[in-house]
């Protein structure tokens, strides 16, 4: 379905750096971003490339991976509906350092480096709020860090588990159960753990009834149950 005026100003609202403008000013923004569709499993840039655009999810999952030359990766962040990605290579003008690829069918919309370089001359506010975004990125980045020197695996799954509850609540699943998109594999890395390790204690979480898993997701049955491993 076609993102109409109206649901793209709905979108960008409800991202930080641009919830302080006014809805003549995201009418100027929507007006320059482009809607994009990636498939699962779709690389939407690749660590190296040229930072030209960046992007808001309007629907479904994407993350951000690193690669090592052995062929090793690391997943260092999900984005979920509301979520802007690609914005600090468009900033600074180095390339990507990442690659982000969607983890299902996504929807979102792309605003081009040099219409967010005019919005950020014609709206102070919107370099104020892109700042405060990339400080709680840093912030999240600094805790995993502490988390893994500091926590027991169980501790960091549990953890990695909740903030993605707290995502996806975000993106709509307000009540009862919640769906997350993600394999043993990616939970571990964000979790900076070995798959076996973190495999190991979400059968644990799955026989006190707290998750169940499936292909390439789990379920939430008692987020708030998660807390108890996190110490």
């Amino acid at each position: 379905m076609p993102l109409s005026s109206e649901d793209t100003i709905a979108l960008l609202h409800r991202v930080p750096v641009f919830s302080a403008l006014s809805t003549e000013e995201l009418e100027r923004v929507a007006q320059v971003a482009v809607p994009r569709r990636f498939e699962a499993g779709e690389v939407v840039f690749k660590e190296g490339d040229e930072g030209s655009t960046c992007y808001v999810v309007r629907s479904g999952r994407a993350r951000a991976v690193r690669e090592h030359p052995d062929g090793r990766s690391i997943t260092l962040a999900h984005f979920g509906p509301g979520d802007i990605f690609g914005e600090m290579a468009m900033l600074d003008g180095e390339r990507r350092s990442a690659t982000v690829e969607s983890i299902e069918g996504t929807d979102a919309i792309a605003i081009l480096s040099a219409d967010m370089h005019r919005l950020l001359r014609e709206y102070p506010d919107i370099s104020v709020k892109l700042i405060a975004a990339l400080g709680r990125r840093l912030r999240e980045t600094n805790e995993r860090l502490a988390r893994q020197s500091f926590q027991t695996v169980q501790s960091r799954v549990a953890a990695v588990l909740a903030e993605l509850v707290s995502t996806a609540r975000a993106g709509g699943q307000t009540e009862g159960d919640v769906v997350i998109t993600s394999t043993q594999a990616e939970l571990a890395q964000l979790a900076g753990s070995s798959r076996e390790s973190a495999s190991r204690f979400l059968a644990v979480l799955e026989r006190a009834g707290i998750i169940s898993q499936g292909r390439g997701k789990l379920t939430v049955h008692d987020p708030d149950a998660l807390g108890r491993y996190v110490y």
